[in-house]
C-alpha cells in the first residue's frame, strides 16, 4: 500500500503543476513532451515518429532520427533531427528542428541524474530560423520502474523577438513488463500576445513496448499550439541497438 501512495502522491503533484499559472515546451522524449535525462548507448539509433490530431482539425505528422555519437572519445551526444509537418488554421507548414542532447550526471535508484540539450527550429520552405532553444531535463529514479522527469529551460521565438521559461514535470511507472504510464504536465511563461500560448498543458499516455525493438504509444491530452483543443496522439519508436557484443544501457525490466 505505501509504495501505490507514492505513485498516486506523485501523479497528483504532476496534475496539480497542470494548473498553475504559464505554458510550452519542445518536443522531446518521442511524442511526450517532458524529456528524460538518460541517452543511449553509443553507436545505438532510433527513429521516432508520431501523428497528431486535435478537435479543431489541427494535424501534424513528425519523424525525428536520432543517433548517439562519441567523435572525441568524452562525451556521448544524441544528435537528432525532428521534421514536423502540420496543419493549423487550414495552413499547411514544414519545420526541421535539430538538436543535441548530452549527459552530464548518470541517473540511477535513489539519485538525480541531468543532462543538457539545445537547438533550433527552421522553416523547411524560407529557411528562416524560427526559434532557439535550450533545455537542462532532470531525472530522479524512484526504483527500477518508476522516475520522475524534470525539465527547465530557455525558448527564443524569433519570429516575434520573445523570450520564454519553459518547464515541465513528467511521471513514468513501468507498471508490467510490457506497459508503460507516463502523465505530464509541460508550459512556457513569458510575455504573449496569444494567451492560449503561456497557459501550462497536462498530458497522459501509455507505451506497449514487446520487445527492445519497437514500442508505440497512445497519448491524450493539450498540446502549445491549436488554440486550447484537445489532441490525439499515436508515436511509434523504432531501435537500433549498439553492435554486437558492447552492453545495451536500456534493459525490458527497466524504464
Amino acid at each position: 500500500m505505501g509504495r501505490w501512495a507514492a505513485h498516486i502522491r506523485i501523479a497528483m503533484a504532476a496534475v496539480v503543476l497542470a494548473a498553475l499559472p504559464a505554458g510550452a515546451a519542445r518536443a522531446a522524449n518521442g511524442a511526450y513532451a517532458v524529456d528524460a535525462a538518460d541517452i543511449s548507448e553509443t553507436g545505438s539509433c532510433k527513429v521516432e515518429s508520431w501523428m497528431q490530431a486535435a478537435t479543431n482539425t489541427d494535424f501534424s505528422m513528425v519523424a525525428n532520427p536520432s543517433c548517439v555519437v562519441d567523435p572525441f572519445k568524452l562525451k556521448p551526444v544524441e544528435l537528432s533531427m525532428l521534421s514536423n509537418e502540420a496543419r493549423s488554421g487550414g495552413d499547411w507548414s514544414t519545420t526541421f528542428a535539430p538538436k543535441a542532447k548530452m549527459n552530464l550526471e548518470p541517473t540511477g535508484v535513489g539519485k538525480l541524474g541531468f543532462s543538457i540539450s539545445g537547438g533550433g527550429q527552421f522553416d523547411a520552405l524560407t529557411g528562416q530560423n524560427q526559434t532557439v532553444f535550450a533545455t537542462i531535463p532532470a531525472t530522479f529514479r524512484l526504483s527500477e520502474v518508476t522516475r520522475i522527469n524534470f525539465n527547465g529551460g530557455w525558448l527564443w521565438d524569433r519570429t516575434v523577438d520573445k523570450h520564454y521559461f519553459t518547464y515541465g514535470i513528467g511521471f513514468d511507472w513501468k507498471f508490467t513488463e510490457t506497459l508503460q504510464w507516463t502523465i505530464e504536465a509541460y508550459g512556457q511563461a513569458g510575455q504573449s500576445d496569444t494567451p492560449s500560448v503561456v497557459r501550462p498543458r497536462f498530458q497522459t499516455g501509455v507505451r506497449y513496448r514487446p520487445n527492445e525493438i519497437f514500442s508505440v504509444d497512445l497519448i491524450y491530452g493539450h498540446n502549445i499550439t491549436g488554440e486550447n483543443a484537445n489532441w490525439i496522439t499515436l508515436g511509434t519508436t523504432i531501435r537500433f541497438p549498439v553492435p554486437e557484443g558492447r552492453p545495451a544501457r536500456e534493459r525490458t525490466g527497466h524504464l
